[in-house]
């Protein structure tokens, strides 16, 4: 299993939010790439980086800093956040970007995720964020009508090789992940799955591997130190 670090981006600066919610932010470095590069004297082979403007408001606020985060850390990156065009998409993949995330484009448009997989295979991925049962749009500031499992379902259908689920509920609490969430998923969709959303622990990334997960997105505990990267790789094999 992949331990993906995440980097959440908001004006240029490494941030999280509690539960999405753009009024409950704390900075952690203003230096994106000295982040990246830390994750990957630790150990990682990959990162997720997440353009929170981008998600919020449809275009890519901070792509300098993931193109150079994309070339000089070393790492893999995956990119959510904005992306809901080809365009996009491909000024992405041409700056160094290994993977690039639909969100909101997905969820709004069936016919964009067939035309996505069958143009990008395993370049591109679609992002599930789950709050009540439902898929979460817009920097997860809108529901769907869509239920979470069915677009799941749906997208792996249209060709979708690699899906990263969330439970809005659980991002940033530090209070666990929704193990029965993944477990089900991991029993009904033969894709690429990649868990994101409180994990935790070392219990938890354990557990998650032994799923048959194929990544974890780890956040906002390993900036406030309660998970050590180092050890999560570890217990990631």
């Amino acid at each position: 299993m992949t331990i993906f670090p995440a980097i959440d981006l908001y004006k240029g600066s490494v941030v999280r939010l509690t539960r999405g919610d753009y009024s409950k932010m704390t900075v952690y470095s203003t230096d994106p790439l000295a982040v990246a590069r830390g994750f990957r004297e630790a150990g990682a082979v990959a990162a997720h980086v997440v353009d929170l403007e981008g998600a919020r408001d449809g275009e890519p606020l901070n792509f300098d800093v993931i193109r150079r985060i994309a070339e000089e850390s070393g790492l893999e990156i995956q990119v959510g956040g904005g992306i809901r065009n080809m365009g996009i998409i491909e000024r992405y993949l041409s700056a160094g970007v290994r993977r690039v995330i639909l969100g909101t484009a997905a969820a709004s448009d069936p016919g964009f995720i067939s035309e996505l997989a069958g143009r990008f295979g395993d370049a591109a991925a679609v992002s599930v964020d789950i709050k009540d049962g439902r898929v979460a749009i817009k920097g997860w500031t809108d529901l769907s009508e869509h239920d979470a499992l069915d677009f799941c379902h749906t997208a792996v259908d249209l060709g979708v090789r690699t899906l990263i689920c969330t439970d809005i509920s659980k991002d940033g609490m530090l209070g666990g992940t929704n193990m029965e969430l993944y477990r089900a998923m991991r029993k009904e969709l033969p894709v690429n799955l990649i868990a994101s959303g409180g994990i935790t622990s070392l219990g938890e990334v354990r557990a998650l591997s032994a799923l048959g997960m194929d990544g974890a997105i780890l956040g906002r505990a390993l900036y406030t130190g309660d998970l050590d990267l180092k050890e999560c790789i570890r217990s990631s094999h």
